[in-house]
């Protein structure tokens, strides 16, 4: 493609809305432009790297034995009702009617449609397995839109479904996806980690992210420093370690309450008695769809929210505001604590272990002192129930954890018969007998991808995109249009390029060679080739990686190396 022709606007300033380096540089490289709040058009330069992204997710899907199917991104509203996620998936779900007043959603993902297309089509275990995909615009109405594609409310993404006749068959098709989206992430140049995660909204009771690591990330991961084991932070176990608590002075004398005024928070409290965050068994209330509970953990932890609702097995769980605890079971938050409490209680497994401890009393402006667990407290469901943090054992091996910054890129579920039963896909297995198929969900971001390739491949002059998903594979500069000779070259090397299917950003601007430089620089093509005058009387072409600080020349009148460097960046790709 020649610059010249090419709608490419690059920008020179930073601009006001960009808030992560993704965001600025697609901005300023001319690839996204904003319509509004979280939807983004693309342009031509940005188009390129998506379908890059898309071709590589096609290829691998496709060799995992996938096939691609298109379905609607309008649907009824009666197969989510069927489904009972019509009112459970909340308001990210953008609603409207039709013409007729019927009930429609703009689909933010497809297990519904998906599964009532294959229980309409598939009859006999003969007809399985069966893994589909399709790579299509879905909509998420996000309450804080932000980042660029990195949180947008309309996204282009992969979303593919399987179908097995049982758990082991799913299982296999699991692992072929697993495989194959590990091949996309590597063919896309990426670091990026599998980790286990929870399964959110889709549901199934297992489920792997992938995500790419970067400083920026939204996502903390927990990782070992040893062995293999990685999860989100939201599903992230640490190994417990038993802890024996010793019998000290003062055991047998019974709690006593001490007035605490202004005394609130964790710090406050521990300033007050003079102890360690770690004295103080930290109370909170949560509302669940299945009422309230509180949640007891020690004094300088963070709870983990989604460990709560999977220990209670809720759909949904929200901190109420003040007013509501007050209102709703008559407790003063700052001074709440798990004695003589009527609603149920689940406590950390770390609380039984603190010996002689403080919590709230309670009672407005009061807090408990001397408190231990099995004589004044005893009841209430023991789960972990706190974030790990650095330097905790893994679960697997006991090494050290680390926690790093990611962004979620790819997301694989083993939904089981969640979706099958409730809409009722059956088949007749060998022996005739009725059975209801076992799925699988797996989904990538491919907007996101892109952005997130970008916060993992850049410096101070602009993008430096891995050689797979770079919208073009060179960049020419002629820096020269007023010779003839040098213009003749260039227009003969970029045919040459271009037969060898080698894409070329040819820039023939009449621009001073510095915008040239500074361009290229910003659009990351990972070849850069520049031939002026200088450089065409002394028989050489100048080539350049983008990821390289220094380059290499070429002599004009035997270009077999350069076409030799072209073909191995190419070929790095095929061996994965």
């Amino acid at each position: 493609m020649r610059f010249s022709r090419m709608h490419l606007p690059t920008l020179k300033e930073v601009p006001a809305e960009a808030e992560v380096i993704s965001h600025r540089l697609m901005l300023r490289a001319g690839m996204i432009r904003r319509l509004a709040a979280g939807i983004y058009s693309y342009l031509p330069f940005g188009l390129l790297a998506l379908r890059n992204v898309e071709a590589i997710v096609r290829q691998e899907m496709n060799r995992a034995g996938a096939q691609e199917v298109l379905l609607p991104a309008v649907q009824p509203a009666e197969l989510w009702q069927e489904s009972e996620r019509w009112d459970f998936y909340g308001k990210e779900l953008l609603r409207f009617k039709d013409r007729h007043q019927r009930d429609f959603c703009f689909g933010p993902t497809h297990e519904e449609v998906i599964t009532d297309l294959i229980r309409n089509e598939v009859r006999s275990y003969r007809q399985l397995p069966l893994n589909l995909y399709q790579v299509q615009t879905k909509f998420r109405d996000e309450i804080r839109p932000r980042f660029g594609l990195m949180r947008g409310r309309e996204f282009i993404m992969k979303d593919g479904y399987s179908f097995d006749v049982d758990d082991a068959a799913a299982t296999l098709s699991y692992k072929s996806m697993r495989e194959a989206y590990t091949r996309i992430f590597s063919r896309c140049g990426l670091n990026f980690r599998a980790v286990e995660a929870d399964s959110g909204a889709i549901g199934g009771n297992f489920s792997h992210e992938f995500v790419v690591l970067a400083d920026s990330g939204e996502d903390a991961i927990a990782s070992c420093t040893e062995c293999d084991y990685a999860a989100n932070i939201e599903k992230a176990q640490s190994k417990f370690i038993e802890v024996s608590v010793l019998e000290s002075e003062g055991d047998s004398e019974p709690a006593n309450a001490v007035a605490t005024p202004d005394c609130q928070s964790i710090d406050e409290v521990a300033a007050f008695f003079k102890v360690s965050p770690t004295a103080i068994a930290k109370s909170m209330i949560f509302e669940t769809d299945l009422g309230f509970c509180m949640v007891v953990v020690p004094g300088d932890r963070e709870v983990n929210e989604f460990k709560v609702k999977a220990a209670l097995g809720a759909n949904w769980l929200e901190i109420p505001t003040p007013g509501r605890v007050a209102d709703e079971l008559g407790l003063p938050v700052g001074y709440l604590g798990p004695l003589d409490v009527d609603i149920p209680v689940l406590v950390d497994r770390q609380v039984p272990y603190m010996g002689v401890m403080i919590c709230g009393a309670n009672r407005e402006g009061y807090h408990l002192q001397g408190i231990r667990w099995g004589r004044d407290f005893s009841s209430g469901q023991i789960a972990d129930l706190v974030q790990v943090r650095a330097g905790e054992p893994c679960p697997h091996c006991g090494a050290a954890l680390q926690i790093d910054r990611g962004i979620e890129v790819g997301h694989i579920f083993k939904l089981g018969t969640k979706y099958s039963e409730k809409l009722n896909a059956t088949f007749l297995d060998q022996d005739g007998q009725e059975k209801h198929m076992v799925m699988g969900c797996y989904g990538i971001g491919v907007g996101r991808t892109v952005a997130a390739a970008i916060e993992q491949n850049h410096d101070d002059n602009g993008i430096c995109f891995p050689y797979a998903i770079a919208p073009f594979k060179a960049a020419l500069l002629n820096l020269d249009l007023k010779s003839e000779e040098v213009t003749a070259f260039c227009e003969k090397l970029y045919q040459e390029l271009l037969e060898r299917g080698i894409t070329v950003l040819y820039d023939d601007r009449n621009e001073r060679p510095g915008v040239k430089f500074k361009d290229a620089d910003l659009l990351g093509i990972p070849v850069r080739l520049t031939l002026g005058r200088k450089g065409f009387k002394r028989g050489i072409i100048e080539v350049k990686l983008r990821n390289s600080s220094t380059s290499q020349e070429f002599a004009l009148d035997d270009l077999k190396p350069l076409y030799s460097l072209f073909d191995k960046l190419q070929a790095d790709d095929s061996r994965i």
